[in-house]
């Protein structure tokens, strides 16, 4: 086994997903492993690292797998070959942006349930404190 390959243990524990979750997105044809080891073990590369760190990135913000199986080709479609026809390396970048887009606002929602969550915090612990000139 060479230095650029890793087992998916070591993908695990510099993703932080599950070997689980990494098996279940090999399984939907999400990643794919490079290769496998004679032992049938699988092996990765820094790019199948890279594309499970996108899709870790994508979950949170509600992406489905679909989507995130879109993006990801559209990404290997442009980094693959750079002499691809205008028309169609436009379209696969309005696709990427279609979803910066979708990211963006996914983001501002999030931003406004974080402030909701903060207030709320804010307001227990000031309901736990003593109020002044009280005696605990």
């Amino acid at each position: 086994m060479s230095s650029e390959h890793m087992q998916i243990g070591e993908v695990a524990a510099r993703t932080g997903l599950s070997l689980r979750t990494i098996r279940h997105y090999e399984e939907t044809g999400l990643v794919t492993p490079s290769a496998r080891s004679q032992g049938g073990f699988r092996l990765y590369t820094e790019t199948d690292v890279a594309r499970l760190m996108v899709v870790r990135r994508m979950k949170p913000l509600g992406f489905t797998l679909d989507q995130m199986r879109d993006l990801l080709d559209a990404t290997d479609r442009l980094d693959a070959d750079g002499k691809l026809p205008a028309a169609e390396r436009e379209a696969l970048l309005e696709r990427i942006r279609g979803y910066e887009r979708d990211a963006a606002e996914q983001v501002e929602k999030l931003r406004v349930q974080l402030a909701r969550a903060e207030d709320f915090a804010a307001t227990l612990r000031a309901r736990l404190s003593p109020a002044p000139g009280s005696t605990p």
